[in-house]
């Protein structure tokens, strides 16, 4: 009788077992199976934008071309965008090979950056048909035809500036005779 309690607990366990596995389906809600099948399209939605050549190295164009697609509806389009400092170059070009030489520095003076450099190395870019320290006085006289973007034109135009005069006695009689009328309303002589 010594073991008689861990019989008892065996049984016990054995019969809890049992029951368990006994009454399984009657623990758990039932389940139903549904299958279905799902058709996809693989293929992702494009949009080509369209292509621009340029054959040619003679033509200052640049093409740009961009693309949207969604799953419903894409659009593409495409633009040309004209290359002015390469225009500028070759027009530059054609009047130096015609010996136009002044005509083509004229040119390419039309660029900031190309008339800071000719400033810089003490040659002012032409003007008007004058050249040299001509030229020199008009871009001085005339800051306002100097290229936007220059680092000179501020300079040139505050040295261009008129200074502000001082009004004389008979200026500033007149002065104060008229703030006087408009204050009062009183006309003196």
């Amino acid at each position: 009788m010594k073991y008689d309690w861990f019989i008892y607990f065996i049984i016990a366990l054995m019969s809890l077992l049992t029951s368990v596995i006994l009454f399984q389906k009657n623990l758990y809600a039932e389940t139903n199976t549904v299958s279905s099948t799902v058709v996809t399209n693989s293929t992702p939605p494009t949009a080509n934008a369209p292509t621009i050549m340029n054959n040619n190295s003679d033509i200052c164009k640049v093409g740009v071309g961009a693309s949207v697609q969604n799953n419903v509806v894409g659009v593409a389009t495409g633009v040309v965008i004209d290359d002015e400092l390469c225009q500028k170059l070759k027009l530059s070009r054609s009047m130096y090979a015609y010996g136009m030489k002044v005509a083509a520095v004229s040119i390419l003076c039309q660029d900031a950056r190309v008339w800071d450099a000719m400033t810089d190395a003490g040659t002012p870019c032409p003007a008007r048909g004058s050249i040299g320290a001509e030229a020199a006085q008009y871009w001085t006289d005339n800051p306002d035809e100097i290229p936007d973007g220059s680092k000179y034109k501020t300079e040139y135009v505050e040295a261009n500036k008129p200074e502000p005069k001082e009004f004389t006695d008979a200026q500033n009689a007149a002065l104060f005779k008229a703030m006087f009328i408009v204050l009062t309303g009183i006309v003196l002589f």
